[in-house]
C-alpha cells in the first residue's frame, strides 16, 4: 500500500471488546489533535452500495449539458443542485471541478435568522431518478458512522458519550457529489483551493486510483492517496471551537488531475442545525493544557452558531447564487 501520510483507524476495533475501544478512542484523539486528518476502515460500509453510488455519479456527470444545466444551483437559493465547472471559489479563486450539492430534504423557511435561507428542498435531475435512491441510502449509512465517531470522541475528550447527541438537534448535512476534469495545464491546478471545514466533520469517499488530495502538516502539503475500502476523515472549525483548539481543523485542497484523467469525490459533511451552538467541553486538566485555542484569523472567523459558519461559506463559494437570491447578506458583509 502506498504511504498514505495520514493515520489509518479501523471503526470495528469499537465493536472488539473494551480494551480495543479505548486503544480506538485514544488514537482517534491523538489524530485529531495532531493532524485532524485520517483514514478510517471497518465501517461496515456495503461494496454494493459503494459500487451503485460510484456507477450513478458517472452516469450523473455524462447526462447531456441541458440536464444538468436545468437544476443548476443559481436556480435555487438553499445552494442546492448542479455548479457547473468554474462555478464555486475558494478563497476568492476559481476551482477548477462540477458538482451537485444535496441537503436535507426539507421545506423552504421564510423568517428567522439569515442562516434559514439554507433550509429548502434539492433539485434532482429527472433523468436519473436511481441518483436520490442511492444518495438516501448512503445518507442513513454515513450518519450512523458519523454519530458512532462523536460519542467515540466524547469519550476520548473526558465528556459523557451523549455530549454531542445533546447538543446537535437535526444534523445539517450535506453531500456533494463531485467531478474535477482533467488538465494539460501545468501542475499544481486548482481543483479545489485550501480551505478548512466549516462544520463538525466530513468522510469522504473517493474514487479508488484517484490521487490529488493533499494536506497541510507542520507546513508543508502531503498527498494523502485513496485506500481502498477506506474514508478520508477530518474534522472542521466547530469542532476546534467546541474543543478549545485541542482538536484542530485543517488545510487542506485538491489538486486537478492529469488530463485524460478526471477524479470523483463525494464528501459527506455530518454538522449540527444550523441553530444549534456547540458549548465548550470541559477537558481533563491533562488535555486542557495542550489545547491551543481557537485560530485566530480575522478573514475567517470561526462562529460558535454552526448556521453562521455555514452561511459564510456559502456566500463566499458561490458568490453568484449569493448576488441573484441574496443581495441583502452581500451588500451587508461589503
Amino acid at each position: 500500500m502506498t504511504d498514505p501520510n495520514l493515520p489509518v483507524l479501523d471503526l470495528s476495533r469499537l465493536d472488539a471488546g473494551d480494551e480495543a475501544a479505548a486503544r480506538f478512542r485514544a488514537d482517534l484523539r491523538a489524530a485529531t489533535h495532531d493532524v485532524g486528518f485520517f483514514y478510517l476502515t471497518g465501517t461496515g460500509i456495503p461494496a454494493e452500495l459503494e459500487q451503485r453510488l460510484h456507477r450513478v455519479a458517472r452516469e450523473f456527470f455524462v447526462l447531456p449539458e441541458q440536464e444538468k444545466l436545468a437544476i443548476e444551483n443559481v436556480h435555487s437559493p438553499h445552494f442546492r443542485g448542479y455548479t457547473r465547472i468554474g462555478g464555486e471559489r475558494t478563497q476568492g479563486n476559481v476551482d477548477w471541478r462540477e458538482q451537485i450539492d444535496i441537503g436535507p430534504e426539507r421545506a423552504a423557511v421564510g423568517s428567522g435568522p439569515a442562516f434559514n435561507r439554507l433550509i429548502g428542498p434539492n433539485l434532482w435531475p429527472s433523468a436519473l431518478p436511481e441518483l436520490r435512491e442511492v444518495v438516501t441510502e448512503w445518507h442513513a449509512a454515513l450518519s450512523g458512522i458519523a454519530r458512532r465517531l462523536l460519542r467515540a470522541w466524547a469519550l476520548a475528550l473526558g465528556a459523557h458519550e451523549g455530549y454531542f447527541d445533546d447538543h446537535f438537534g437535526e444534523p445539517s448535512t450535506l453531500i456533494k457529489i463531485v467531478r474535477y476534469p482533467g488538465t494539460d495545464e501545468p501542475l499544481p491546478q486548482q481543483g479545489v483551493g485550501a480551505h478548512k471545514d466549516s462544520g463538525v466533520l466530513t468522510l469522504l469517499w473517493v474514487e479508488p486510483g484517484r490521487g490529488g488530495l493533499q494536506v497541510e502538516r507542520d507546513g508543508e502539503w502531503v498527498d494523502a492517496p485513496p485506500i481502498e475500502g477506506a474514508f478520508v476523515v477530518n474534522i472542521g472549525e466547530l469542532l476546534e471551537y467546541a474543543t478549545g483548539g485541542y482538536l484542530r481543523a485543517t488545510n487542506h485542497r485538491v489538486i486537478s488531475p492529469r488530463a485524460p484523467q478526471d477524479r470523483l469525490s463525494i464528501p459527506f459533511f455530518f454538522n449540527p442545525a444550523l441553530d444549534a451552538r456547540l458549548p465548550l467541553i470541559d477537558l481533563p486538566a491533562d488535555l486542557a493544557a495542550r489545547a491551543r485555542g481557537v485560530s485566530d484569523d480575522p478573514d475567517n472567523p470561526i462562529h460558535s452558531l454552526y448556521g453562521q459558519n455555514a452561511l459564510k461559506s456559502r456566500l463566499r463559494a458561490h458568490p453568484d447564487v449569493a448576488a441573484i437570491h441574496h443581495p441583502d447578506l452581500v451588500a451587508a458583509s461589503a
